[in-house]
């Protein structure tokens, strides 16, 4: 049997497929980079920041933070070694390097080679794979790691937990209905995408790193108030909400 070789091309195209993906969950993606791009901007006081991207996936944030700030460096963080392969391939290698770890441990900072300590700690639609535990650590390690005046932005489903479940379902409600008219309720889901990548001839190498590797389970979710009282509790000077659509929150907090 002939091997299929994944080559820049066709990887582009499976990032572009994530995308469309993703909008199925996330109606005003497009919308929430650009807000993470703009508190980088408004904030950051040098023109080449180092920026950590946590959770990067196939590297979609990191694409446009690239295209926003161009002479912006980013090392992007994570744990799958496929999407991993994906944002490799795909970014500028350049202004972009990939780090296989796991943000659930201690040591995931020290594994990034960094030679200065970074400008910015950014994620989008990760960090809600981690309990309250490990995600209290992550914030602390970015909190210690940043220069006064560093941010760190999360962009996620995140919600108001037990006190408020009516808020929750409408905010989810409200994310249903922009999809709706936005048509993008009938774009491709999770499931299908995956499924798609395991019988993709070009992807089998990378799938095979994959097989039997990193599993999310999360029994302690934390809530978008658990964000704003870690970062606080850790040492940033100041944290909060700075835009909200539905269940889609960017949550910023300033070293």
């Amino acid at each position: 049997m002939t091997r299929v070789l994944l080559d820049v091309e066709r990887a582009r195209y499976w990032v572009r497929r994530w995308d469309r993906q993703q909008e199925h969950y996330m109606p005003d993606r497009e919308q929430r980079f650009e807000v993470i791009g703009d508190v980088l901007v408004e904030l950051l006081d040098r023109p080449d920041p180092l920026i950590v991207d946590l959770g990067v996936g196939p590297g979609t944030l990191s694409e446009r933070l690239l295209r926003r700030i161009p002479e912006a460096t980013i090392v992007g963080v994570d744990a799958d070694p496929l999407l991993l392969g994906l944002a490799g391939l795909t970014l500028d290698p350049r202004r972009f390097r990939a780090v296989d770890a796991d943000l659930r441990t201690d040591t995931w900072l020290d594994g990034l080679g960094l030679d200065r300590a970074p400008d910015a700690f950014v994620s989008t639609t990760a960090l809600h794979w981690m309990n309250r535990t490990p995600l209290r650590g992550l914030i602390e390690t970015c909190a210690r790691a940043l220069p006064p005046g560093g941010v760190f932005v999360d962009g996620d489903h995140l919600y108001e937990g037990a006190s408020g479940p009516r808020l929750d379902a409408l905010g989810r409600a409200m994310t249903r209905r922009r999809a709706q008219r936005n048509g993008t309720a009938d774009a491709e889901d999770w499931t299908a995408w995956w499924a798609a990548v395991q019988d993709a001839p070009e992807l089998a190498d990378l799938v095979r790193l994959r097989d039997g590797g990193f599993a999310h389970v999360v029994d302690d979710r934390p809530t978008v108030h658990d964000y704003v009282q870690f970062a606080r509790e850790a040492g940033f000077a100041e944290a909060g909400l700075v835009w909200q659509y539905g269940d889609d929150r960017v949550v910023v907090a300033i070293r």
